[in-house]
């Protein structure tokens, strides 16, 4: 896997660029050597220009595949899809000027390949494969000049006030009041999973009113109109409730190609890689960001 980032320097190596473009470097030479591509040579070594090829790949677009959505006008600096509270804690203190509008990982995905937004949070688990966001991002976006980029590794679990009993897994909610997530969430798709292996009905769980976020589900657990959420670790501490983990899942950016390169997303790609940003991660609990930035894959 590789980082997709550069946000140190003004100018591509030919290695750089080739994984970019997912070519081989005998290709980009060829592409220099044609002046196919905007390049430099310096120390008789050749030097692409960050923002000129961003240019010239937003130049070099084709249509979009037969059935597959591509927006034709720029994109809202928005950051869509699944709610996770060290993204939206970075896109704050960052001051890298992107908005938010967290409603789902499905609901993101859907917006984003609408052109509503540079980016889309998600955690979608695939249950033929057992893999995460790739079978969705590769069925729903071959047609988008995007690429799914790592965030995290988050730890999720059930969530309960201390001094209540504690539940060791999903079948133990029978009869307890759940706080549910909308169906968009990638939440609600993995529940619903993994309530079906541990053989817990569904029909058998007292309901609280829908949560939209992972605050707002932990958060009714901390004021008692549930018993158990199925949350995050992180926020769990941060409310200072009880957490059993039950999987670790991988939440990933599905960012359009051009907007990565743009002030906002790099902006707020460099604070991520920041000591400032490490030490939150750490002190938060639940997190492991050492992928951050690999690309997961490809349009």
């Amino acid at each position: 896997m590789t980082d997709l980032a550069f946000p140190d320097h003004e100018y591509l190596t030919v290695k750089e660029l080739a994984e970019l473009l997912r070519l081989k470097e005998r290709k980009v030479y060829d592409l220099a050597a044609s002046g196919a591509v905007p390049c430099s040579k310096a120390t008789g070594k050749l030097l692409f220009p960050a923002a000129e090829i961003r240019d010239w790949i937003e130049q070099s677009r084709t249509g979009a595949l037969p059935g597959a959505p591509r927006p034709t006008a720029s994109r809202p600096p928005i950051v869509l899809g699944s709610h996770d509270p060290l993204l939206d804690w970075a896109i704050r203190q960052s001051r890298c000027g992107l908005a938010s509008y967290y409603d789902g990982s499905l609901d993101g995905l859907d917006r984003f390949l609408r052109g509503e937004g540079v980016a889309a949070g998600m955690h979608i688990h695939d249950a033929a494969t057992d893999g995460w966001n790739v079978p969705a991002v590769s069925r729903a976006a071959s047609g988008q000049d995007a690429a799914l980029v790592a965030f995290a590794t988050r730890r999720r679990g059930l969530v309960f006030r201390p001094g209540d009993a504690a539940p060791a897994q999903l079948a133990d909610l029978s009869g307890r009041r759940v706080v549910p997530r909308q169906p968009e969430s990638g939440t609600d798709t993995l529940f619903r999973e993994l309530a079906a292996k541990d053989g817990l009905d569904l029909g058998a769980l007292d309901l609280a009113p829908v949560a939209r976020t992972e605050d707002e589900a932990v958060e009714a657990v901390r004021r008692g109109d549930a018993e158990v959420a199925f949350g995050l670790e992180a926020v769990a501490r941060g409310y200072g409730l009880s957490f059993v983990p039950i999987v670790e899942e991988h939440f990933a950016l599905l960012v359009d190609r051009k907007a990565w390169f743009d002030a906002p997303m790099q902006a707020l790609m460099a604070f991520c890689r920041s000591d400032t940003f490490a030490a939150r991660a750490a002190s938060t609990g639940g997190y492991d960001t050492s992928a951050l930035g690999q690309v997961a894959w490809n349009a």
